[in-house]
């Protein structure tokens, strides 16, 4: 006598707790025979102990109901009086024969619509690479947020069908993740409203959810989507409940990526000693961060991204040496076929070129965005931050040579976009 591995891989896929089955399996019998099953955690523990290799009727047609298959598939020898003809599998039926020896109900188990389980969510959640990887290199636009939409749909679609409660709360967290990601080429796109609107949805999703780092990911979009609004209070507010979630109490990766967004709103609130305190915790709490399986939306964020970030929070705090500084270890990380953030980080160095009077080196090194996003048009974040440097350069050097060059060179790529 050994354990029956089938039975409980198949728990496992299904994301099914001992009591849980249990649960279910009492239910199908109420569905079969009109009565309250009486199936304990004890039956489960002996069938999954190997104790129960033939179980009784009853309790073989309430694991048909539930895993949607013959019990001798599950692992078990099936009693006689329900044994399944070989030659006809399509139209088969159950008999249950109750312990008086009555007929109860017959139960087409193919009928039954197959429960979801960890194998279909890891297959649905496959489509966030292909998002991540196009968000990298062209930014955010139409394209990408149907196609994140088209993968919240799919996972909702799988929503309608029987899960476990662990599976639920994985699709819930799923759908967030899909959502959040149409939000995020929203708000790279400069569509705000419409942004704003996803966000909504997917902090819907997110609270189902019940799962940390999902929740996490909305307060950190929230964040970056008030930044875009230059409503600053707002991104404060959002990068300090993304510290106090307990995804970045357990994790200094999570811890990060809140204080780098907190030091990014105090920057541009005027509080460089804040803003400055905040980028040093989270360079520190990054350090600390282990190695390990993190949810897809995170991929963005790495020491590179911390660096161009911390460009930014220097930028804005009035630091231009530093912050050229920081923007060149930045471009020294990021991949090159991450183009998008390349291009961000280019534009944040001319920006901190600038601000120190070498308005030259500042608009050669502006023309390499356009380099770099070569045959992409500009997100609109992107466009905003060329808008800047085209704004600063006019007002600190507006009769220079490398000025006009630069303005003909902009109007040039601008027809062409």
């Amino acid at each position: 006598m050994g354990a029956n591995a089938i039975l409980k891989s198949r728990m496992e896929e299904l994301g099914l707790t001992q009591e849980e089955l249990a649960g279910r399996m009492n239910a199908a019998l109420a569905e079969i025979t009109g009565r309250p099953g009486d199936v304990s955690d004890r039956t489960i523990r002996n069938l999954l102990n190997g104790t129960s290799r033939r179980p009784i009727g009853r309790t073989c047609a309430a694991l048909e109901r539930v895993f949607g298959c013959p019990v001798e598939d599950l692992g078990f020898s099936a009693p006689r009086t329900m044994q399944h003809p070989q030659e006809d599998p399509v139209r088969r039926r159950t008999f249950l024969t109750s312990a008086t020896g009555s007929a109860a109900a017959a139960v087409p188990v193919v009928a039954q619509r197959r429960a979801v389980g960890m194998s279909d969510v890891a297959r649905v959640a496959a489509g966030m690479n292909a998002l991540v990887t196009t968000d990298q290199h062209q930014g955010g636009h139409a394209n990408l947020e149907l196609a994140a939409l088209r993968g919240r749909d799919r996972v909702l679609e799988l929503q309608q069908r029987n899960a476990s409660e662990r599976v639920r709360r994985a699709l819930y967290a799923l759908a967030a993740e899909y959502t959040d990601a149409a939000a995020w080429s929203c708000i790279d796109a400069r569509d705000l409203d419409q942004a704003q609107k996803h966000l909504n949805e997917s902090a819907t999703y997110a609270g189902l959810s019940q799962d940390g780092p999902t929740e996490m990911s909305v307060w950190v979009s929230m964040a970056i989507f008030a930044a875009q609004r230059r409503n600053w209070p707002e991104a404060l507010a959002a990068a300090q409940a993304a510290q106090a979630s307990s995804s970045a109490r357990t994790d200094p990766f999570f811890d990060s990526l809140g204080r780098v967004r907190a030091a990014l709103a105090y920057a541009a609130l005027g509080d460089g000693r804040a803003a400055l305190r905040s980028l040093g915790s989270a360079q520190e709490a990054l350090a600390k961060a282990p190695q390990r399986e993190r949810p897809h939306w995170t991929a963005f964020y790495s020491q590179a991204e911390l660096d161009h970030l911390g460009a930014i929070v220097n930028h804005r705090s009035g630091r231009h040496a530093h912050a050229e500084a920081m923007a060149h270890r930045a471009l020294a990380r990021i991949p090159s076929a991450f183009r998008r953030n390349r291009a961000l980080a280019t534009a944040q160095l001319a920006l901190a070129q600038l601000h120190q009077g070498d308005t030259e080196q500042a608009t050669a090194t502006a023309t390499g965005v356009f380099t770099i996003m070569d045959g992409t048009p500009l997100p609109g974040r992107l466009r905003t931050l060329i808008g800047d440097f085209h704004r600063d350069l006019f007002t600190l050097a507006p009769s220079t040579t490398c000025a006009r060059d630069w303005a003909d060179r902009l109007r040039a790529e601008w027809s062409r976009m």
